[in-house]
């Protein structure tokens, strides 16, 4: 039995996630036992405005970025004091960073792993996309294998779906081999959800979805970024930053603020709903901060009304933290020296052997 702790920090620049993750077995026989604890902290302001400028790419100093890439390590060493209070010591850590750049083959997670080896005395894997990469993938999506190990099944076919800043999903059939899980991404999600609120409440977001449920979608809106979501959707990888969805709700003005949160709602969903629809699941897992939304998860599951939908809590692992429990569980399958990306989901044109960077404080 080990016990890992994965963190996430995603595009949508609001804070850290980070799972204690307790899994028996090894290699692609692990098998999930439990999530004894979970932790989650925002970015300070100054911390996530210094990332936006990053990830937008203007000029910044490097006394700036390191100094960011050190703030984000103290975050993620604070973040392994609460879980070990609550689930103890683990025997390894593993952090995806923070992506602020990602144009394959290039691609920066900015990350100073140090904080949080120093606080854990364990060995800290990180940088995980890197030798993807080199294999000539794109870097992403990177959790499939994690889905498989967590969610598979021999007798129903599954996908999962991410609610993140970009809905990205995971296509587990039955009794699929690790091989015949793919993955792929979809759209814009948080990113123009969350840009809808600022447009139309000043807000950062529409908590739970409150807002868009009073509204009533405009066919005209629906189309126009229904057809910017497809756009998007036909790519199947690495979509970019999103920004141009949210040039298009800034070109409705006149439209009622809780009518344009549930047009953006109902596109969203729509788009999300046609590509899931395409792999013919028998069960829709929903995962991601946007499963707090109501009017989102709302509109899927009547979107699907041949599948059903759940969220990824009744599998034992809660929505809010499955991307940093799927890092728990890629940074021990890196120790056991098992490739953790896919040809079917990022394109490599093989899996690389050994992944991620490490620091062993450990001999």
């Amino acid at each position: 039995m080990r016990l890992v702790y994965g963190f996430m920090t995603g595009t949508s620049l609001d804070g850290l996630d980070a799972a204690a993750v307790r899994l028996s077995g090894e290699s692609l026989g692990m098998r999930l036992h439990d999530i004894p604890a979970t932790v989650s902290i925002e970015f300070p302001s100054d911390l996530a405005r210094v990332l936006r400028v990053l990830a937008a790419g203007e000029p910044m100093s490097a006394r700036d970025v390191a100094r960011a890439a050190r703030e984000l390590g103290d975050l993620h060493a604070a973040a392994a004091e609460r879980l070990r209070d609550q689930a103890g010591a683990p025997d390894l850590a593993c952090a995806h960073g923070q992506t602020v750049f990602h144009a394959p083959p290039d691609s920066w997670q900015l990350f100073n792993p140090w904080p949080l080896a120093r606080a854990l005395d364990r060995p800290v894997v990180y940088d995980l996309r890197g030798a993807d990469l080199a294999s000539g993938g794109q870097g992403a999506p990177i959790t499939p294998i994690a889905d498989w190990v967590l969610f598979r099944d021999e007798r129903e076919s599954r996908v999962v779906v991410n609610l993140g800043g970009f809905c990205n999903i995971t296509v587990i059939p039955a009794k699929a081999s690790p091989e015949g899980a793919r993955g792929m991404d979809v759209c814009a999600c948080n990113h123009v959800l969350n840009a809808a609120a600022r447009i139309a409440l000043d807000q950062p977001f529409d908590r739970d979805g409150r807002r868009a449920t009073r509204g009533e979608p405009d066919p005209r809106v629906v189309e126009s970024l229904a057809i910017l979501l497809g756009a998007q959707r036909s790519t199947g990888r690495s979509l970019g930053s999103g920004d141009e969805l949210a040039t298009a709700l800034a070109s409705n003005p006149s439209l009622a603020p809780d009518d344009l949160l549930a047009s953006v709602v109902a596109a969203v969903a729509q788009a999300i709903a046609g590509e899931v629809k395409q792999h013919e699941p028998d069960r829709a897992l929903l995962a991601g901060g946007s499963t707090h939304n109501r009017a989102l998860t709302g509109a899927i599951v009547d979107a699907l009304p041949n599948i059903a939908v759940e969220t990824t809590d009744v599998h034992r692992v809660p929505a809010s933290h499955r991307e940093a429990a799927c890092f728990a569980i890629l940074g021990a399958l890196c120790a056991d020296r098992t490739p953790i990306t896919l040809p079917m989901s990022t394109g490599c044109a093989s899996p690389a052997p050994i992944s991620g960077s490490w620091i062993n404080t450990r001999p």
